[in-house]
């Protein structure tokens, strides 16, 4: 329905960075990874963990590895549930969806006397090999030692909240809400650990892949340093994940080649570093990290060093799909204004989005703004009372305006909005990508069957009510400017809103053609033509196909690159969006 007749789905789902100079650098299986980590000779042994690992089966490898080996847990060091919980309820907060990004560090997990007891025990045990696991084995044991650090993926943690397999850190909670266990997460053990990794680089031996259950992977730290070295050197993608909704759509399942027994599926996240995973290939062997960690290392070759100086290392530019074909109307919601975000939740920038639709029905449309003249008491009170009722009217109060393929849809912060039913968005945006405050959800439960939260006391302190349908018609939609054109091609300034710091630029080509960094990352989207390949005019890196759909980043180091049409989009006009950072 969605592909021409005789054609297959070519989205890469499972794209990679290839490791030269490593092939045979991945240990695969317990039994290889612990005779690894034997070799190394010293007679401590540290298992440092992210948040999230499956410890029964670690430990069950570690034990068998080690016989007669004592184990000491980190978790037998930190404090009491009780008083953490004391400690971190303003961060935590009680409210469903949102926290306060924490300003703690690794040591706020841990008992000063418990640590000081088991640093003593381990430093005093005359056993050959002395085992230390969990979150903070690095912490407890800083002299001489192997440290193993098993990271994890973001989105394999959310999977294994869902199926209630782990915990919060120093919390006994697995069985809580998956939703709330994200939330502190999301605003306290994700800072705190990353805090740490980023501290105790150079001390690791390996990396420890276990985001795959009974099938781990281990690569020495200096080959997962080099493929970290050749992604900031080069174009490549993330891991893309996608994830039912309750109004979500089947344009995905085609064009991406998902699993057409599942019910719908309404995002894939393909660019969000902070959550997507990188593949690295060594030989055969693909080891899946947190993409975040490439971010963390070579912040200034992939970001630019104008974008590293604003956002630090943190990847600002976000590229996901909200697919509503066939599907339903998203929450109506609006976004904070900077201010806002800074004060209630600790975040230095905010949401700033819009929604490039790749594909789109003859009846579909979004809802942008407000209705000129309408009481914004009134609506306030409307969305209050919907939440009993069941029942409110947008269309009395929110435009409704219709859209098609390729049209350009910009949504500052405090701008009400969503997506109708019947369209393929692409959301370019900035990164906070948690900070929505839905203000009405047409009545629906979630996949969980609860009541979706809904944040109108939030909202309410953030909707620009001079956002009306002038504004919208002037400032809202296809604000598209041609700003170049050579042989073969033509560029447009797309967005976003002046208000935004996100730049935007549609081109369209024939042939070859060349772009440049500018000294900042570029985030890029096949949105027209079946194939590309992006090369190096000198030849810096191998030819890097991408296909329709597919996001793909160059990082900032790269600086001049050309992208052509290829394969079966050869002699046929093709078009790329880019987005990258003002200056």
């Amino acid at each position: 329905m969605y592909l021409k007749e005789g054609q297959k789905a070519n989205y890469d789902k499972f794209p990679v960075v290839e490791v030269p100079g490593y092939e045979k650098a991945c240990f695969s299986g317990w039994k290889d990874i612990m005779a690894e980590v034997k070799r190394a000779g010293k007679n401590t042994v540290l298992f440092e963990c992210y948040q999230g690992v499956l410890d029964d089966e670690v430990l069950g490898a570690i034990r068998e590895s080690f016989p007669g080996a004592p184990v000491y847990l980190t978790a037998d060091a930190m404090k009491p549930e009780e008083e953490l919980r004391d400690i971190l309820k303003d961060d935590i907060t009680d409210d469903e969806i949102f926290g306060y990004l924490t300003r703690y560090t690794i040591d706020v997990y841990f008992d000063p006397a418990r640590v000081d007891a088991m640093r003593k025990a381990v430093l005093e045990d005359p056993s050959p090999v002395k085992i230390v696991y969990g979150v903070g084995a690095s912490y407890i044991v800083k002299e001489d030692a192997t440290l193993v650090y098993l990271d994890m993926a973001r989105w394999e943690i959310q999977m294994r909240f869902r199926r209630d397999a782990v915990a919060n850190v120093g919390f006994d909670n697995a069985s809580m809400r998956p939703g709330l266990q994200y939330k502190q997460a999301f605003f306290v053990d994700w800072r705190v650990l990353d805090r740490w990794k980023k501290k105790i680089w150079s001390r690791m031996d390996y990396i420890l892949d276990t985001n795959v259950p009974l099938e781990p992977k281990m690569i020495p730290a200096a080959a997962f340093f080099a493929g970290l070295a050749a992604a900031a050197r080069r174009p490549f993608r993330v891991v893309p994940y996608f994830d039912p909704g309750v109004w979500g759509g089947q344009w995905m399942k085609e064009i991406c080649g998902l699993d057409k027994d599942r019910v719908n599926f309404a995002w894939c996240f393909d660019c969000v570093p902070e959550e997507n995973s990188l593949f690295l290939l060594f030989g055969k062997d693909r080891v899946e990290i947190p993409s975040i960690d490439l971010v963390f290392t070579h912040p200034v070759e992939l970001l630019g060093p104008n974008v590293y100086g604003r956002f630090g290392d943190e990847f600002p530019i976000r590229f996901d799909f909200l697919d509503t074909m066939e599907g339903g109307n998203l929450s109506l919601q609006v976004h904070p204004l900077i201010e806002y975000i800074q004060e209630k939740f600790g975040m230095h920038y905010t949401q700033e989005e819009s929604y490039y639709i790749l594909d789109a029905s003859p009846e579909a449309s979004v809802y942008l703004g407000v209705k000129k003249g309408i009481n914004p008491d009134d609506m306030i009170g409307d969305l209050r009372k919907a939440q009993t009722t069941g029942s409110f009217d947008a269309s009395k109060y929110v435009g409704n305006y219709p859209v098609k393929k390729h049209d350009h849809v910009l949504i500052p912060p405090g701008t009400i909005h969503c997506s109708g039913a019947g369209s393929m968005v692409l959301e370019i945006s900035a990164t906070p990508y948690i900070f929505t405050f839905k203000l009405w959800d047409w009545g629906r439960v979630g996949l969980d069957g609860r009541p979706r939260p809904i944040n109108v006391e939030h909202g309410k302190h953030v909707i620009q009510w001079d956002r009306t349908e002038d504004w919208v018609r002037r400032e809202g939609i296809n604000d598209i400017t041609p700003v170049a054109s050579g042989d073969g091609w033509r560029e447009e300034k797309t967005g976003l809103h002046e208000r935004e710091f996100i730049e935007t630029r549609r081109r369209w080509f024939t042939k070859k053609t060349l772009f440049r960094t500018e000294s900042g990352v570029n985030v890029l989207n096949l949105v027209e033509g079946r194939e590309a390949v992006v090369e190096s005019p000198t030849g810096a890196f191998e030819p890097y196909v991408v296909h329709y759909a597919e996001t793909f980043i160059i990082p900032a180091s790269v600086g001049e690159y050309t992208i052509r049409p290829f394969g079966e989009s050869e002699g046929k006009e093709i078009a790329v969006i880019k987005a990258s950072i003002r200056k």
